[in-house]
């Protein structure tokens, strides 16, 4: 049976552009499809598909509950939802054997190809809203181009509201050619835009603030109060950047009366409320003021809406190497999220947005939002697609590629979850963990808690953590006793999402574990985040993390000594009693924990610190950067020198006084690498730590027996690394001084180790070059010195690396300028002819 596609797409502009889409179809396996929200083209393509093959259509969306939406959407008007038409999301699913169009997210389809990556029985992908540039969506394309490489028959079509056309269908397309564009416009009802800035700053180091939420709320209420009045059926649609500011606005609406029906929209409210908002309201319904996140920007439908009010916030995940967090921050929203937000008021005809920002600061934000791979934590995309056998994207046809930092700090948490091996490559564990549908360390905590506290307890905590709930006072075992008794809204979604991770792993029978051990399961996750109280205050404390980032806690976790902490956000004023970031999420651990989760953080050795120009040794207990213990020792040899090592390594080379001599060889030998390479030693900061054992041995035994740092001779200890035989090159590779045509010996000023441009220069008098046409150069005639030429005062005249061209032309302005200033010194009219002196006019005429 086929689909009936004109009653499907009666009323959809999309239907217009179905006849070009099946050409595309006829002409390639792989299309782009560019076309407004609200045209129809979820509602449209995927039936066009089904009566096209005989196999599964599968449609991926970014969240749970635009697929849901979607599919209910198409099923009202096929059928019952279940049957033809049906979804898969996590934690719920409506699919039979009948069932021809399956929506599903991104990450249920990702999870799927690992099992079966030539996916039988389907024969075709549709991946929506392409532009929002989600990473499971990025992975996607990339995993079904090589999918299609095995299946030619595999069609894939990818569709967004605004999308960088060219480019992606040069992703989906060949070599030879790329994929083609059904591109679909439509006149777009007229907008009126209108600017309400608020009065108190939009942001503070907390997040947003009470007065801008104030701000927000009412405007949105005066203005759905005067358009109510001109048109009773017509909805107000508010954006938000989260669901905590959500239920703020929110509730500010109810309190301020108006007769509207206020609902909230995100993907943290139950299934049902969130599909009540999207199935519009029944004339007889009051008009209802929708406070939204971006969930309503181009992934869903809301009928009705005439009318945008837009806070111009957005948050977007972004990952902090330098503190090990990964978060969501809010900032202001790009201008093109924002023009797709007014969009919504002008679906079924004129509308109106309303922008709570300046037109200043509109103009001022991003044009458009960055890609999430490129911002986002990739531990779970670099499991992911090690289980697919391509460590890193290697192979795949990405949009963009993974950045190589944010990809070196996810391979090397999967290495010490043992999921890859030393080559990135997935391990047994690797795609055990992969197969759990959470981030993989709540993965492991998953695998490693069960049997330490139970299965039952591990899973509600990872399902907590890895279900976007909120945390309230970002106490994790506060929150999760809620949850237990029901009272959070979350609670039924919660409590499913822990039933099907329970089933994941071995039942534990006998082990009956309380909230004292919710700490003990976040700290399996994440190790390097358990936390030790350094300074307690009225506003708060301020904890460690083994890291060695400095996080404030307030509220009840600020009286515990040690905590374990799952979300950790940097913010930009300070905390409590420090610091730039603040604890989101964490749970209290004990000592006893503590020492198990992080076993493999733990050390007990000698440390070494420079006190003045003196080595002291203490021996250190530590939890990573956590110091749990320290007292002064008279170390031995080997722990003085390998504590001297590692001091060195952790404070740097500034430690030591380079007197000149020292300073001026490594400057040498700096050059000479830098042009010639090896066997010339890289004599770089870096460098010269990892050879610290090569060239300071004799040394760091001196330091840890008390030798003041600045008796160090350098410039001899610098010698071991020169090369032999090519040493005995050194002076003429390099010179220490060069002669000039007076016969002074001038010395050569070479550039420091970190500058990789910058060239050996010679400040010398002007009258000491006369007649010098052939500039010389260094290293073997690679490098050409710069001259600098100076009056008889010292000061510089010219720069120059040509000589020649110096003497024929800018010589005569300067000689012209300087010889009624300096008029005891020569400055012939030709100075090729003039013999090259230090002197005055007389002292060189005796001479």
């Amino acid at each position: 049976m086929t689909f009936d596609l004109a009653t499907i797409g009666a009323g959809l502009s999309f239907a217009a552009a179905l006849d070009g889409l099946s050409s595309a179809l006829d002409a390639s396996a792989a299309v782009v499809v560019s076309a407004p929200p609200g045209t129809g083209k979820t509602t449209l393509v995927p039936p066009l598909l089904a009566t096209r093959t005989t196999g599964r259509v599968i449609v991926t969306q970014p969240r749970r509950v635009a697929a849901r939406a979607a599919a209910r959407r198409l099923a009202q008007l096929d059928g019952s939802l279940g049957d033809r038409i049906g979804f898969t999301v996590r934690g719920e699913r409506a699919v039979s054997r009948d069932t021809r169009v399956e929506f599903v997210t991104a990450g249920v389809l990702l999870r799927r190809m690992l099992d079966d990556p030539g996916l039988d029985g389907v024969d075709a992908v549709i991946i929506d809203e392409v532009h929002e540039r989600a990473l499971e969506t990025d992975l996607l394309i990339g995993l079904l181009g090589e999918t299609r490489e095995l299946r030619e028959d595999l069609v894939l079509i990818a569709m967004s509201a605004t999308l960088d056309a060219a480019r992606i269908a040069a992703v989906l397309g060949t070599d030879a050619a790329p994929a083609p564009v059904v591109d679909h416009e439509v006149p777009a009802f007229p907008l009126t835009e209108r600017w309400a800035p608020s009065p108190a700053p939009r942001l503070d180091e907390r997040g947003v603030t009470w007065a801008f939420l104030d701000h927000v709320a009412r405007t949105a209420a005066s203005a759905a109060r005067d358009l109510t009045r001109e048109d009773p059926a017509a909805d107000v649609l508010v954006f938000a950047p989260g669901a905590r500011e959500v239920a703020e606005i929110a509730r500010r609406l109810r309190d301020a009366g108006g007769g509207f029906d206020v609902r909230e929209l995100h993907g943290q409210i139950p299934a049902a409320e969130q599909d009540a908002v999207i199935r519009g309201r029944r004339p007889q319904d009051p008009p209802r003021v929708i406070v939204t996140t971006s969930l309503a920007e181009s992934s869903l439908t809301v009928p009705g809406v005439r009318l945008v009010v837009d806070s111009c916030l957005a948050r977007h995940p972004v990952r902090d190497s330098a503190r090990g967090m990964s978060g969501l921050v809010t900032s202001a929203a790009s201008r093109s999220s924002c023009v797709q937000r007014a969009g919504r008021a002008t679906r079924q005809g004129p509308g109106t947005v309303i922008r709570c920002v300046d037109e200043r600061s509109y103009a001022a934000a991003l044009a458009r939002p960055a890609p999430e791979i490129a911002t986002t934590d990739l531990a779970d995309a670099a499991l992911l697609l090690a289980c697919w056998g391509a460590p890193g994207g290697t192979g795949l046809r990405l949009i963009d590629p993974l950045p190589a930092d944010s990809l070196a700090d996810a391979v090397r948490v999967l290495h010490g979850l043992g999921a890859v091996d030393d080559d990135g490559r997935a391990t047994d564990e690797g795609r055990a963990l992969a197969r759990i549908p959470t981030d993989p360390r709540l993965a492991r905590a998953l695998r490693d808690g069960g049997p330490l506290v139970g299965a039952r307890l591990a899973a509600e905590v990872v399902a907590l953590l890895g279900g976007d709930l909120r945390v309230a006072d970002a106490d994790v075992a506060h929150t999760l006793a809620s949850l237990r008794g029901g009272r959070a809204p979350d609670a039924r979604r919660w409590s499913r999402d822990a039933e099907r991770l329970e089933r994941m792993i071995p039942a534990t029978p006998g082990i009956r574990s309380g909230l004292d051990d919710v700490g003990l399961v976040i700290a399996l996750a994440f190790p390097e985040r358990i936390a030790r109280r350094m300074e307690r205050s009225a506003e708060g404390a301020t904890f460690l993390l083994a890291s060695g980032t400095r996080a404030g806690v307030r509220g009840p976790l600020a009286d515990a000594e040690w905590l374990a902490v799952s979300d950790v956000a940097r913010v930009s004023g300070r905390v409590a009693a420090g610091s730039g970031a603040v604890v989101r999420a964490a749970a209290v651990l004990t000592e006893e924990q503590m020492e198990h989760a992080a076993s493999h953080l733990m050390t007990d050795r000698v440390e070494a610190e420079f006190a003045g120009s003196r080595v002291q040794a203490r021996r250190e207990r530590r939890v990573g950067a956590i110091v749990r213990s320290s007292v002064p020792v008279r170390a031995s040899a080997d722990e003085g020198r390998d504590a001297v090592r590692r001091a060195l390594r952790r404070d740097g080379l500034g430690l030591f006084t380079w007197r000149d001599a020292a300073d001026e060889l490594r400057r040498r030998l700096a050059l000479l690498h830098r042009e010639l390479g090896a066997p010339w030693p890289d004599v770089s900061d870096a460098g010269l730590l990892a050879a610290i054992d090569v060239w300071l041995a004799p040394e760091l035994d001196a330091l840890a027996g008390g030798t003041p740092v600045d008796r160090l001779d350098l410039a001899s200890a610098l010698r071991r690394l020169l090369p032999w035989p090519e040493a005995v090159r050194f002076d003429e590779l390099a010179p220490e001084r060069l002669e000039v045509p007076s016969g002074s010996r001038i010395r050569v000023a070479y550039p420091p180790p970190d500058d990789p441009t910058a060239r050996p220069v010679v400040a010398v008098k002007l009258q000491e070059c006369f007649g010098w046409a052939e500039t010389p150069r260094l290293v073997d005639g690679r490098v050409p010195v710069l001259f600098h030429l100076l009056s008889p005062a010292g000061r510089p005249l010219a720069v120059t690396d040509d000589l020649a061209s110096f003497w024929s032309g800018p010589y005569a302005q300067v000689r012209a300028e300087m010889r009624g200033r300096y008029p005891k010194h020569p400055w012939p009219e030709d100075p090729w002819a003039a013999a090259p002196t230090r002197h005055t006019k007389n002292r060189a005429a005796r001479d």
